[in-house]
């Protein structure tokens, strides 16, 4: 995919911020904050959901992924909300460097 890329190219490039070609890496930091707030933001529509259609609810599943929670109390719901958010950083804190270590290993002989 890079291999048509020419140093002409990546000198006349109009954004400098943009990768350079085999230096794909992911910013754990950008990935953490987005993934944390994308499950918080999917607990808040999933505690929508299941309070208008109680029939079609889903909160004794979540016991299992959100310990302390239940159904439903304020302090229940920011629990909720903050194990959503913290689940995000857990995958970014891992996967992130994981993901860069293995991205990186063409520089290292790895391929």
């Amino acid at each position: 995919m890079y291999d048509a890329i020419t140093n002409s190219d990546l000198n006349n490039r109009s954004d400098p911020s943009l990768p350079m070609p085999g230096s794909l890496r992911i910013p754990v930091v950008a990935l953490g904050a987005s993934l944390g707030f994308f499950l918080a933001a999917t607990f808040v529509l999933c505690v929508l959901f299941d309070l208008w259609f109680p029939a079609l609810a889903m909160q004794s599943a979540w016991a299992p992924l959100l310990p302390g929670f239940t159904w439903l109390s304020w302090q229940s719901f920011l629990l909720g909300l903050t194990e959503s958010y913290a689940y995000g950083w857990y995958v970014a804190l891992l996967f992130g460097p994981i993901f860069n270590f293995f991205a990186g290993s063409k520089n290292r002989g790895l391929r």
